[in-house]
């Protein structure tokens, strides 16, 4: 079972990891001011590439039923040990921020490990960072199209765990969708908290 203090764990063993390789989450904040993306902005914004998988809530999940919504797309895995902790529990504290906007958000975490990764497994992984985030999976083939029409590379390694086996390196950047399905932003993995507030703020406004 994973449980909270097991999530808070491993998002604070990530953090630790990411600032002994690079020190990225210890990034600070720029201004709040500007009416411009403060992440990696796509001029001109573009149709998201449709998704439709299995959702973690038992449902099938397709994209365009979130139009409407601003959708913060990440790729990860639930046996992910630094990056995809890390990203999910700043989410979370963005969603603390946005206060009541964040009912206009929609987390969407799409898995690159569908041997582990059934809809039970990422639902319960998920809700330990809030109940209203969403996972999808699917079929090997379906997964890797998704993933190629988003860019998103992924390949499974040897882990230094013997438990695990096996871990997957993928990409760690999360996609900002707007209300209306289009690409908006490109937000790096070890963007500040506060950074990812603001460009949420404005692509709500759009």
């Amino acid at each position: 079972m994973v449980t909270p203090s097991t999530i808070r764990w491993m998002i604070a063993a990530g953090a630790l990891l990411a600032v002994a390789v690079g020190g990225v989450v210890a990034l600070e904040s720029r201004a709040h001011t500007s009416n411009e993306l403060l992440s990696g902005s796509f001029d001109p914004p573009r149709p998201a590439p449709p998704i439709d998988l299995q959702g973690s809530n038992g449902a099938r999940l397709h994209l365009g039923d979130q139009h409407g919504k601003v959708v913060i797309l990440e790729f990860g895995f639930t046996y992910c040990q630094a990056v995809c902790p890390v990203t999910l529990g700043h989410l979370t504290e963005v969603f603390r921020k946005l206060g009541d906007a964040a009912r206009g958000v929609q987390v969407i975490f799409v898995t690159v490990d569908p041997k582990r990764d059934s809809p039970a497994r990422l639902a319960e992984y998920l809700a330990a960072f809030d109940p209203s985030f969403l996972g999808a999976t699917g079929t090997p083939d379906e997964l890797a199209g998704v993933r190629a029409a988003y860019g998103v590379l992924a390949q499974e390694v040897a882990s230094s765990d013997p438990g695990l086996g096996y871990q997957v390196n993928h990409s760690s950047s999360i996609y900002l969708i707007d209300r209306a399905g289009m690409l908006r932003a490109l937000i790096p993995f070890g963007r500040p908290v506060d950074d990812i507030v603001h460009d949420i703020k404005l692509v709500l406004e759009l």
